[in-house]
Formats: structure tokens, sequence, C-alpha cells
């Protein structure tokens, strides 16, 4: 449900009644240069891409460098939250 050009109680009692059953809400209303946006997405779940951590140098044994985790741009995954 998406709501606009609404006031503050009717999109409250809406909301109220979405949350209860389950479905998404969205509002929001722009007013010149200010404007706002509020989702009630209850439970869901998303994706995010992160960088993968490369393997340490098997060279390397001790030390700083050893400890130090490295990310490589180049391969991502994929992180379900």
């Amino acid at each position: 449900v998406c709501l606009t050009c609404c006031s503050r109680e009717s999109m409250v009692r809406i909301n109220q009644i979405c949350h209860k059953n389950g479905i998404k809400f969205f509002t929001g209303d722009v007013f010149g240069y200010h404007g706002y946006m509020f989702a009630d997405l209850g439970e869901h779940e998303f994706v995010e891409e992160k960088p993968k951590v490369a393997k340490v140098s098997p060279g390397v044994e001790d030390g700083p460098e050893a400890k130090r985790a490295r990310l490589d741009p180049a391969e991502t995954t994929m992180v379900k939250k």
C-alpha cells in the first residue's frame, strides 16, 4: 500500500491495518525542498553484494601483513540477510 497527501492519523491507522495483515506499507510527501518517506516492510529478506576477502599469501606467515584481511574488489559475493 502506498499513501501520499494523507493526515498523520490516517497514515498511522492504515499502517496498523497493513502491519497486522502482513502487507508492506509506504508513505511519503514533499513540501517544497523538504519531504519524508516511511516504509513498514515487516519481516523481509534482502540480498547485499559484498567484496570477497582474498586469501593470505602462503609466503607471509607472521606479522601485521598476515593478520590484515585483503578485499578483492574484482570479486563479489551475494549475502542473504
